[in-house]
């Protein structure tokens, strides 16, 4: 199977080579305004090729996705040119949508005529916003983001690292948008089947400054990456590498991605049953009203940000 990728900067390398180690797919091709970009990138994956599962890689055009089976877009300025990395500002990555909306102008269309049956993965920041704008371009790709997902893994790697124990052993969700007003559902937090916030009583921790603390650490966790290394880019590699690997092998995974729900008018982030062709369910977690009241501000975040875009 083919999957396409669009935009060869920094998350989309990550997003290939994540593909290409875990052999993901049997071809990607990568895509952007830089051939060269393309080429380079496609060439230097190529080289490591042969020590990972069976894998072709090459730079292509928009009538190269003629039979993807996926287009991931990546393609955008990312926080750091974007001005998107001020830990005091509520916009966060939402102050990245007048400007990757442009670029999504240019781009799904182009998708939409090349391979137009195709899921469309958005993975831009911001992704929910920007899946919105992009299911307004096409009338026939599937459209999903990448969502909650990667946030949903930091929040379990930041309540494992202090309750001693493996993230992969602690189930918690974060819904919503990818971004400041995301929502952690302490609620269900579990670490088998005790909850972590009596976890946390019985290692002597306050809970409000508990849960700030681990929000913080969630919610920021791009900038101190950003701060660090010039670039978020690894973790959404991976990630985006899992989703697409769900539809591909149509595995039924539950992950919590962006997809469209009225109920919301908003692409936010909820549970989700990923397979062939995207989303085939969702599912509806019990909430705290707390959570419930943060879930409609976050879905409002999101729509207030898509109205404030030039209609033109």
């Amino acid at each position: 199977m083919k999957v396409g990728i669009i935009g060869a900067g920094a998350v989309g390398a990550a997003c290939a080579k994540a593909m290409l180690l875990r052999g993901s797919c049997h071809e990607l091709v990568l895509l952007d305004k830089d051939e060269r970009r393309a080429r380079g990138g496609a060439a230097d994956l190529s080289h490591g090729a042969v020590l990972c599962p069976a894998t072709r890689i090459e730079a292509g055009g928009y009538d190269d996705l003629g039979d993807a089976a996926v287009v991931v877009v990546t393609a955008g300025i990312n926080e750091r040119a974007g001005k998107a990395i001020d830990r005091g500002d509520r916009q966060g990555r939402l102050r990245l949508l007048p400007p990757n909306a442009e670029v999504y102008r240019a781009v799904v269309p182009e998708i939409a005529r090349a391979a137009p049956r195709a899921p469309i993965l958005v993975v831009t920041d911001p992704p929910d916003p920007l899946a919105d704008l992009a299911r307004r371009l096409t009338a026939t790709n599937p459209i999903l983001s990448t969502g909650t997902f990667l946030d949903t893994f930091r929040f379990r790697f930041q309540l494992a690292r202090r309750l001693a124990c493996h993230a992969s052993s602690v189930e918690a969700l974060v819904l919503g948008e990818h971004g400041t007003s995301q929502v952690y559902v302490w609620s269900s937090a579990r670490i088998g089947g005790v909850p972590v916030l009596e976890l946390a009583a019985a290692a002597g921790r306050d809970e409000a400054s508990f849960r700030r603390e681990v929000e913080e650490a969630v919610k920021f966790a791009n900038i101190d990456i950003i701060e660090g290394t010039g670039a978020s880019q690894h973790g959404i590699g991976i990630v985006t590498a899992r989703i697409v690997e769900a539809m591909l092998r149509d595995e039924g995974l539950v992950a919590p991605i962006g997809v469209r729900h009225e109920r919301f008018g908003a692409t936010l982030s909820l549970p989700s049953v990923i397979g062939r062709g995207g989303v085939k369910q969702v599912l509806d977690p019990a909430l705290s009203p707390d959570e419930a009241a943060a879930l409609e501000a976050s879905a409002k975040a999101i729509r207030d940000a898509l109205a404030s875009l030039d209609p033109n």
